[in-house]
């Protein structure tokens, strides 16, 4: 969790962390309201990663290709 701040630095892009307890994400209000199964990350609404980590640099290279497409 600690790199997305310093990753939102790197790029210049803002970065928001939402942490939940393991108990609220897998509550059944939290299917309802359609989101991914955390852990998650997501780019606009763009799911990139969803139900398991993800390694720094896989992060650093689709952030990479997300701004270079725009």
């Amino acid at each position: 969790m600690e790199m997305l701040p310093r990753l939102g630095e790197k790029f210049g892009v803002n970065i928001e962390v939402i942490a939940k307890s393991r108990q609220e994400y897998q509550a059944a209000a939290h299917a309802g309201l359609g989101l991914p199964r955390a852990p998650a990350i997501m780019i606009d609404s763009e799911v990139i990663v969803e139900g398991r980590d993800i390694d720094e640099q896989e992060l650093e290279d689709i952030l990479r290709r997300r701004l270079a497409e725009k």
